[in-house]
């Protein structure tokens, strides 16, 4: 398995390395040369820039077992949701320049921690760096499962770069309406982006995939935050995931929704979520038949 992600990475790799020159990885197609230091959406030119790297403990069970996920932040974002509760990291950036060897050493460092998983939080605007530091860390033994930590918000071609080499999709379906998309991240395309990117992750990797421990080797986890006033459009998207995606699959509804950053001045976001509210949520989860993820 490992001697067939090289075979793919050494064809992806180039291609990967080409869209900096005029950026289109993700769906905002800014078109600028990252590879001479312009900076488009993300505020990322030529490096990765990385948060930090740790065994984490919080993610769903079937990612984090007794060992944690081998998490690693990428700092800044091409989505910046206004509510995020992570602000520092994916709107201001805080975080070292990283190179790819730097990142091989530190997943060789989290399997040798016993990691479960190499877990890439927010990849996308990084993915050439990515993709270099895998082929870096296959040459040095690395051999556990590879989770892409998406917001959803991918390109088809994009999510191509990473056939055959990503094991597991951790990807968030965060909006049904363009309306709400546009309020919360200025994006309008988002529901229809990620309708797309969801049926990919599916085809590539299938339903999530557990072993005899109940850890995760490959397949689609799903992460749905629960918004006020059913903002996010929580019934429609598990009807769209068990009809359209596969009704096995795994569906994490989380509550932990509460303004911060921008949102605290959008009068439709500056609430938390009731527990009428989640609650309404996992039980349209239910009724649709989804596995959901505790």
């Amino acid at each position: 398995e490992q001697e067939m992600k090289k075979k793919r990475l050494a064809k992806v790799i180039p291609k990967a390395i080409s869209q900096l020159s005029c950026c289109t990885l993700c769906p905002r197609s800014c078109r600028v040369d990252r590879t001479c230091g312009e900076t488009g959406y993300c505020n990322t030119a030529d490096r990765a820039i990385v948060h930090g790297y740790m065994p984490h403990h919080g993610e769903e069970p079937p990612l984090s077992g007794t060992f944690g996920s081998g998490t690693i932040f990428f700092s800044h974002c091409n989505l910046q949701c206004s509510f995020c509760q992570n602000e520092d990291i994916s709107i201001k950036g805080e975080g070292e320049p990283a190179e790819p060897l730097q990142m091989a050493e530190a997943m060789i460092r989290l399997r040798d921690m016993g990691c479960h998983n190499i877990n890439f939080v927010t990849p996308t605007h990084v993915l050439p760096f990515i993709l270099m530091a895998v082929d870096l860390a296959l040459d040095r033994g690395l051999d556990i499962p590879l989770v892409y930590n998406s917001s959803g918000y991918e390109t088809p071609e994009t999510l191509a770069l990473v056939d055959g080499i990503i094991d597991i999709f951790l990807a968030d379906f965060k909006f049904w309406d363009f309306r709400t998309a546009q309020m919360a991240c200025n994006a309008p395309d988002y529901p229809q982006v990620a309708r797309q990117a969801l049926k990919l992750m599916h085809r590539q990797t299938g339903d999530l995939c557990l072993d005899k421990g109940g850890i995760a080797r490959s397949g689609l986890l799903v992460r749905h935050l629960v918004m006020p006033s059913e903002l996010a459009g929580t019934e429609e998207i598990m009807a769209f995931l068990a009809k359209e995606i596969s009704p096995r699959t795994r569906v994490n509804i989380m509550s932990q929704y509460h303004p911060c950053g921008r949102a605290v001045h959008i009068p439709s976001l500056s609430r938390p979520v009731t527990r009428n509210e989640f609650r309404d949520a996992l039980q349209a989860a239910r009724q649709h038949g989804l596995h959901l993820v505790e």
